[in-house]
């Protein structure tokens, strides 16, 4: 089984970027959504930009950001990617792929097969789908820590690549990674001490479980 990509979401320190890309993980997210505890400022996903450049790849998260918002964000962290993780619509997420020529990766909340069946719809518009749990309403969408039944994307075959987040630690994400086989995984409550803390034995150790699924399949 090929090794799933990795991304450690709501990076907002230089040491635990370091850490990141010490523990050989694929990308960084940067979050540009003011009620988040993982919330960075433009300066501050500058500075964390140009010690990542070449280095880790850089997505910038974004929850139902106008087209300003999000051009700031690009210009300041020099994004390789674009993750929306609101209410984002096909159309609106074709829109934001042709506007800043950069992938697009949409979240979508899932606690239902109906919920993973809405991915087909952005076939042409989004360039990665993100199955994410479902959050009590009035909850911030996603980094909360919550799971959903694994099953329902498991070996999923869809139009579009795909990735898997919600409620993954050290602990759970070989199991889940063995269940689904997911070609990407996605944490942030995951690895931290305390909401919006990041912890680099945490992180260290979340990439190592998602390593070791591939060196137990040989």
């Amino acid at each position: 089984m090929p090794t799933a990509a990795i991304k450690i979401c709501g990076i907002s320190t230089p040491d635990t970027l370091e850490a990141t890309i010490r523990a050989r993980a694929a990308h960084i997210g940067l979050v540009f959504f003011t009620k988040s505890p993982r919330a960075v400022t433009p300066a501050q996903a500058a500075a964390l930009a140009a010690q990542a450049q070449g280095r880790i790849g850089r997505v910038g998260l974004f929850v139902d950001a106008d087209d300003g918002a999000i051009a700031d964000a690009v210009v300041a962290a020099k994004l390789d990617a674009l993750q929306l993780h609101g209410k984002e619509t096909p159309e609106r997420t074709g829109q934001l792929r042709a506007r800043f020529g950069l992938p697009v990766w949409k979240a979508l909340s899932v606690a239902t097969a109906a919920d993973v069946a809405r991915a087909d719809a952005y076939a042409g518009a989004a360039d990665l789908i993100l199955f994410d749990a479902k959050t009590p309403r009035g909850a911030l969408p996603g980094g909360v820590g919550l799971s959903f039944d694994w099953s329902l994307v498991a070996h999923w075959k869809g139009p579009i690549a795909w990735g898997l987040a919600g409620g993954l630690t050290a602990d759970t994400v070989a199991q889940a990674v063995r269940l689904t086989g997911a070609p990407l995984v996605d944490t942030s409550s995951g690895v931290e001490s305390a909401p919006g803390v990041k912890d680099e034995g945490r992180i260290a150790a979340f990439c190592a479980a998602v390593r070791a699924v591939e060196q137990s399949a040989i």
